[in-house]
C-alpha cells in the first residue's frame, strides 16, 4: 500500500494540519492501493513560508552548482525508475509497458533536457549601454495533473530548479505516488530544505490558496481549461505570473497524397495511447473526401485491434480510464455523438467484452462527423476519435482552426513541403509532420484556450526567470 499521508515541507516529512486522508484507487480494479492526505490552507502557508525563507540562498547558487544538483537528480531518477513506473501504472492505470517507457521515462528525459539547456543558457548579456540580467522569479506554485504525472511534474520542477527558484508542488490527488517518490529523490540528491516542498490535496483545499497566496510569485498549472481559468482568477489579485498548459482538440490533417494506411494507423494509435487521456492527442482526423471511406475502414480496423485489458499485462495496449467520474464523462460524450447522428464504426458505449470491473472504455471511432458536433468540439479525454471529411486543403485548415483550443496539430503528406505549408497555417503551439515525435528540447505549449507560456528545454527555464535591465553597467 502506498503512503502519501504526509507532506514534504522544509526538508521534512510532516503531518497535515487536517489529517484527512482518502483512498488512492487503482482504476483497473477499483480497489484502494494506498492513502493520500488532503492538505489545507495552513499547510500551504507553512510550505510557502519555507520556500520564501530558502529563496535568497538558493537564488545565489552558481549555474555550476545547479548543474551538479540536476546531475545528481538524474542519477536518482534512474535508480527509482521501476518504482515510478509501477506507481504510475497502479495509480492512474497506464499499461506497464507504457508506464516504463513513455511515462516514467519522460520524467528522466525532461530533467536531462533541463540539465543540457542550463549548460547553454545565458543569464546576462550586454545591450547598448546596459546589462540585461535574467534572475529567478522567486517562489513558484506548481499544480500538476494525473494523466502524465511524472512528466508534468518534471517539466515544472526541473526548470524551476535550473532557474534558481523555490517551489511548492501540488500533484493530483488522484495520482500522488510518483510525486512522493520524486520528493524522496530530490531530498537524497541534496536539494536544500525549503527549496522543494510537496503539499498533497485537492484544488479547493490546496490549489486555490496556493494560487492566491501573496508570497507566491508565479503559478505554473497543467490541467483542464476550466481549472486553469480558476487558477488565473485566484492569481490575478496579486498580479503574479501564470503559465498554463491546458486542454486541446488537436486536428490531424491527412493530405490527398499522404500514405493513407500509415497515416491513419499512426493517428488512431496516437489517440488510443494512454486511453486517450493526453491533452495533445490528435482526436479530430481530417480526411480528403475522395479517400474518406477507405480511411474509415482502416481506422475502424486499427481501433478494433487495440488490446484493452489489465495494465500489468505486457501485451496490453490500452488500460482503463483514470476514475469513475472520467468513465461517466466519456460514456456521456459517446452517447452525445450517437444522438447527434455520428456513425459508430468501432467501439461505442459501454465496457469492452470481458471487462466488467474497472473503468475500461471501448476504443471508439466516429465517422460522418462535422465540426459543429459536440464530439468534435469538446475535449473528451478518452479513447474517442472523430473522422471529418474535407474537399480542399483550405477547408481542412479552416476546420482545424475552428476550435477554442490551439495546443497541437498533425499533418501527413506525401510532400514534406506541402505538409510544412499546412503546418505553418495552423493556429497551434506545436505541429507534428508525418508522424514526427515530440522533442524535449523544443517548446511545448499552445495558443488560445490551450494556455500561455511554454515548457520543455531552454524555453521552459525562461518561464521561471525575470528580466532586469541595469543601465550604465
Amino acid at each position: 500500500m502506498y503512503d502519501c499521508s504526509r507532506h514534504f515541507i522544509n526538508g521534512q516529512w510532516v503531518e497535515s494540519d487536517s489529517g484527512e486522508t482518502h483512498d488512492i484507487i487503482n482504476p483497473a480494479t477499483t480497489e484502494s492501493v494506498g492513502r493520500v492526505v488532503f492538505g489545507t490552507a495552513e499547510d500551504v502557508n507553512r510550505a510557502v513560508g519555507a520556500a520564501r525563507a530558502a529563496f535568497p540562498a538558493f537564488a545565489a547558487w552558481t549555474v555550476e552548482q545547479r548543474i551538479e544538483l540536476l546531475e545528481r537528480i538524474v542519477e536518482g531518477l534512474k535508480a527509482r525508475h521501476d518504482d515510478i513506473a509501477r506507481a504510475i501504472s497502479e495509480e492512474m492505470g497506464a499499461p506497464i509497458r507504457l508506464a516504463r517507457t513513455a511515462q516514467a521515462g519522460s520524467g528522466l528525459q525532461h530533467f536531462g533536457a533541463a540539465l543540457e539547456a542550463l549548460k547553454n543558457l545565458e543569464f546576462h548579456e550586454k545591450v547598448g549601454d546596459s546589462m540585461i540580467y535574467r534572475e529567478p522569479i522567486g517562489v513558484c506554485g506548481l499544480i500538476t495533473p494525473w494523466n502524465w504525472p511524472i512528466n508534468q511534474t518534471a517539466v515544472k520542477v526541473a526548470p524551476a530548479l535550473a532557474a534558481g527558484c523555490t517551489m511548492i508542488l501540488k500533484p493530483s490527488e488522484i495520482a500522488p505516488v510518483d510525486a512522493t517518490i520524486l520528493a524522496e529523490v530530490l531530498d537524497a540528491a541534496g536539494v536544500p530544505p525549503g527549496v522543494f516542498n510537496l503539499v498533497h490535496g485537492d484544488g479547493p483545499g490546496v490549489g486555490a490558496p496556493l494560487s492566491a497566496h501573496p508570497d507566491v510569485d508565479m503559478m505554473s498549472f497543467t490541467g483542464s481549461t476550466r481549472a486553469g481559468v480558476l487558477v488565473a482568477k485566484a492569481a490575478a489579485d496579486t498580479v503574479k505570473r501564470v503559465a498554463q498548459e491546458l486542454g486541446g482538440k488537436s486536428a490531424n490533417i491527412i493530405l490527398e497524397d499522404a500514405p493513407l494506411e500509415e497515416a491513419v494507423t499512426d493517428g488512431v494509435r496516437a489517440v488510443m495511447m494512454n486511453t486517450g487521456q493526453s491533452c495533445n492527442a490528435p482526436t479530430r482526423m481530417l480526411l480528403p473526401a475522395s479517400r474518406y471511406e477507405e480511411a474509415v475502414r482502416i481506422a475502424a480496423a486499427v481501433a478494433d485491434q487495440t488490446v484493452v485489458g489489465d495494465p500489468a499485462d505486457e501485451k496490453t495496449h490500452m488500460g482503463p480510464l483514470v476514475s469513475e467520474a472520467q468513465f461517466d464523462k466519456v460514456q456521456g460524450l459517446i452517447e452525445a455523438g450517437i444522438e447527434e447522428g455520428a456513425r459508430v464504426v468501432a467501439g461505442g458505449p459501454g465496457r469492452p467484452d470481458g471487462l466488467e470491473r474497472g473503468y475500461y472504455a471501448r476504443p471508439t471511432v466516429f465517422a460522418d462527423v462535422n465540426n459543429d458536433m459536440t464530439i468534435a468540439r469538446e475535449e473528451i479525454f478518452g479513447p474517442v476519435l472523430v473522422l471529418i471529411p474535407y474537399e480542399t486543403v483550405d477547408e481542412a485548415v479552416r476546420i482545424a482552426n475552428d476550435t477554442v483550443y490551439g495546443l497541437s496539430g498533425y499533418v501527413w503528406g506525401g510532400s514534406r513541403e506541402a505538409a510544412l505549408d499546412v503546418a505553418r497555417r495552423l493556429r497551434t503551439g506545436m505541429v507534428h509532420i508525418n508522424g514526427a515525435s515530440l522533442d524535449s528540447q523544443a517548446p511545448f505549449g499552445g495558443y488560445k484556450q490551450s494556455g500561455n507560456g511554454r515548457e520543455w528545454g531552454g524555453h521552459g527555464i525562461e518561464e521561471f526567470l525575470e528580466t532586469k535591465s541595469v543601465m550604465g553597467a
